[in-house]
């Protein structure tokens, strides 16, 4: 039996997409379960392999630790070409596969540290926090906004192949004001992100790590 990879990971986090991508691509994995986000006795379960005490890491079969969600998705297709869940180097895509990959930590997922506790930012007053809160959905909502504006999607982002960067969108969109504002700044990536919702390969993982409550598209939509 070929040595499993080790997720550190938590339900509905940024490891969801890489745990997607591992099911997608048949391989063994288990999850250290860290949501980080609830203190010292969580992210100590990480520090040993990210002194950034963050998740999602990634500890391959080999040994080699890997953090950053979008690092890990780009490593997985790579190194798992024939599953096509990548443009390959050479491929007319490519350049905008790690254009849009980059986009979304950059502009996009590192705004929810700042969501996830405002205080680090805005300080102790309530009204001071709910002015970032605000300006941050905002911020996501215009960033959202930017990226379909200059995509033109197929079945997928890129095309007619799914792709690592589809379940990172599908992933990274649900969180915050959940799809509701983004259903109407992103339009054109609305159907690709309902698409990957519906794959039928993902169907008991989504049950398992991000499931699909009733109403879950609207709540939580003011923040």
């Amino acid at each position: 039996m070929k040595p499993a990879y080790t997720i550190y990971g938590a339900l509905g986090s940024g490891s969801v997409p890489v745990e997607a991508t591992l099911t997608l691509l048949g391989q063994a994995y288990t999850v250290v379960e860290a949501p980080t986000w609830e203190g010292e006795t969580e992210q100590a379960k990480v520090a040993s392999v990210n002194p950034m005490k963050q998740i999602p890491a990634l500890v391959t079969p080999q040994g080699e630790t890997i953090t950053e969600s979008a690092a890990i998705l780009i490593w997985l297709a790579d190194n798992h070409p024939a599953a096509g869940l990548a443009p390959a180097i050479g491929d007319p895509r490519r350049g905008q596969f790690l254009r849009w990959m980059t986009f979304i930590p950059a502009s996009i997922y590192s705004l929810f540290w700042v969501r996830d506790e405002p205080a680090r930012l805005a300080g102790p007053d309530p009204e001071a926090q709910a002015r970032v809160k605000a300006a941050t959905a905002d911020r996501i909502a215009d960033c959202w906004a930017m990226m379909d504006a200059q995509v033109e999607p197929g079945a997928y982002i890129l095309g007619e192949t799914l792709t690592v960067l589809d379940l990172y969108v599908a992933v990274v969109s649900r969180w915050g004001s959940r799809r509701v504002r983004f259903y109407e700044r992103a339009p054109k990536m609305a159907d690709v992100v309902r698409r990957v919702d519906a794959d039928p390969r993902l169907a008991e993982f989504w049950e398992r790590r991000f499931p699909f409550v009733e109403d879950w598209e609207s709540k939580g939509a003011s923040g």
